[in-house]
């Protein structure tokens, strides 16, 4: 029998294998419909609308190609937390860059009620100035 440590550590990555082969609606079926989004820049998104609105500019490649690269998990299998430290890399205007974050995730079941999202960055400003 699986432990739920190990039940949450494989829907984490399946989570991040989702958003790093850019399918949002494989990452979508991993949020419960009121699910809530924590934004890096303090915005928040609740509801899988909200959500899913939240994510289409990432997803849609407006930003570039971005992969998350997972470094470290945290798991706390008693409240259904965790936490993944990552690198995400992107080309801005021709131009490799990188920086370092986390995400928290809630998990209730499998679903993902609330996600929120910490970057270390000397400006982190997407926008759609980064695309021609």
């Amino acid at each position: 029998m699986t432990s739920e440590r190990d039940r949450l550590h494989r829907l984490t990555i399946e989570f991040l294998d989702a958003f790093n082969r850019c399918d949002l609606d494989a990452m979508m079926a991993f949020f419960a419909p009121d699910g809530v989004y924590d934004q890096f820049d303090g915005s928040e998104a609740r509801g899988y609308d909200a959500v899913r609105a939240a994510f289409a500019p990432q997803f849609s490649g407006r930003f570039g190609e971005m992969k998350f690269l997972e470094e470290d998990l945290f798991i706390d299998a008693d409240t259904g937390k965790v936490m993944a430290s990552w690198v995400c890399t992107l080309e801005a205007r021709g131009e490799p860059t990188a920086w370092r974050g986390l995400d928290l995730l809630h998990w209730q079941g499998d679903k993902l009620v609330h996600k929120l999202t910490y970057a270390k960055a000397k400006a982190l400003q997407l926008d759609a100035t980064l695309r021609p």
